[in-house]
């Protein structure tokens, strides 16, 4: 490859042009037709890039061929939208578990033919993929916010592993800025929700009140958590910064500019593929603290849903039958670093190390979180306003304040179908 490597020729490019190389898949920028006789998949992210490879056995077993399609993540959403909107949704499709209720909800996917499909899962995963009492879709992949660590770096000032409380990332963050002023102790993206909802869920917060309805921001636990959060990049331990302004943070993260970056269960798969830069012993892997300890994280997990309009139902589910079986999982887990949803694929030897052991205790202890289609748009909301805290537009109980009636707004209409009987 390196007499390509003027051309820009990456990971995503061989994929494509492997891909390409077959009628049955299909990426953007490939140029072959469309073969009519093909279901077809989309996904996002590394799942979206590498499902092709999923997809061989599948055919061979059935003599149908299969159409992937890889979407940009933050253009996910409205692709999937305007594909209803014009009655082009794929056979079959990949799902943040959170969406599931909304695409229930328009009338975009079926539900789940077998009850059977929903078991044999983690506690709270088929809440959000339940919709009006029918489960809509199937449990992919499950993975909640780790902290990632540098052993160095922490052992410089007596820290064998990460702290798992408040108190104790406090204390680490204290020693490391005394003998790193230059540096920080974590990385938390003032634009991704993850670490604040965590730490909320930590606290015990639940955000919404009167049958999720109204903002229930203004309470103690809400504001122990966000006040823990905007301490952390008020004392110099956090730097204000968005995704967008730091170009790589895994090679940040490996040159020590910060010793904690809260992550899912893909960062492993880049941090295996860049020793170079970061050697496998230099890093571990610990659970996200809490006020007094580990405690329910909520998870960010992803599913498998079937179209409402494909033309060939049971082919479909025979596909994300497929997909969401243990041995799909698992190969995925091996190739991309996604964990299975499927408890019973964490009984394999494949998963049974160290370094996968805080994931496999952090999602038998789901936070509760709402299961109502704004709950997408309520997080986004959230973290703007918090982010204007961290940054000194607002006070906490200002923050606090502004989510509320934020929340109540984005609600509105929820509590006059709640209010019409049309909703439960």
């Amino acid at each position: 490859m390196n007499d390509r490597a003027g051309e820009g020729w990456t990971r995503r490019r061989a994929l494509q042009a492997l891909s390409c190389a077959s009628t049955a898949t299909l990426l953007p920028g490939c140029t072959s037709r469309r073969d009519p006789e093909a279901l077809t998949f989309w996904a996002t992210g590394y799942e979206g890039d590498y499902a092709p490879h999923l997809m061989t056995a599948f055919s061979a077993r059935t003599g149908i061929p299969v159409e992937t399609q890889s979407l940009p993540g933050t253009a996910a959403h409205e692709k999937y939208l305007t594909a209803r909107a014009g009655a082009s949704l794929p056979d079959v499709m990949m799902l943040p578990s959170g969406w599931a209720g909304e695409f229930a909800m328009i009338g975009a996917i079926a539900p789940l033919p077998d009850p059977a499909l929903a078991q044999d899962t983690f506690p709270g995963v088929m809440r959000p993929l339940t919709y009006e009492g029918r489960a809509f879709a199937m449990p992919w992949s499950v993975g909640s916010q780790v902290q990632f660590y540098r052993r160095d770096l922490l052992g410089e000032v007596g820290y064998d592993t990460a702290p798992t409380s408040w108190e104790g990332w406090r204390d680490l963050g204290a020693k490391l800025k005394r003998r790193h002023p230059d540096r920080y102790t974590m990385l938390m993206f003032l634009n991704w929700w993850d670490t604040l909802i965590t730490f909320a869920g930590q606290a015990g917060a639940y955000p919404l009140r009167d049958n999720d309805t109204r903002g229930h921001f203004r309470t103690p636990a809400y504001r122990h958590a966000l006040a823990f959060y905007v301490s952390l990049f008020a004392d110099g331990y956090a730097p204000r910064v968005s995704s967008n302004e730091l170009q790589d943070p895994l090679a940040a993260f490996a040159q020590g500019w910060f010793a904690i970056y809260p992550n899912g269960p893909t960062l492993l798969t880049d941090l295996h593929r860049r020793t170079s830069e970061i050697a496998a012993g230099a890093w571990g892997v610990a659970r996200m603290p809490g006020p007094g300890g580990p405690g329910a994280v909520s998870a960010i997990n992803n599913s498998i849903a079937v179209s409402t309009t494909t033309r060939r139902p049971a082919e479909a589910w025979a596909l994300a039958r497929h997909l969401t079986s243990v041995s799909s999982e698992l190969r995925f887990q091996q190739m991309i670093g996604v964990l299975p949803a499927r408890r019973s694929a964490w009984r394999s030897a494949q998963l049974a190390g160290p370094v996968l052991r805080p994931f496999a205790e952090q999602v038998e202890q789901p936070a509760m979180q709402p299961t109502i289609v704004e709950w997408e748009r309520i997080r986004l909301e959230v973290q703007i306003i918090a982010e204007r805290v961290v940054r000194g537009g607002l006070t906490i109980d200002e923050g606090l304040a502004a989510m509320d009636a934020r929340v109540d707004a984005l609600l509105a209409q929820r509590r006059r179908l709640v209010a019409a009987g049309k909703i439960a």
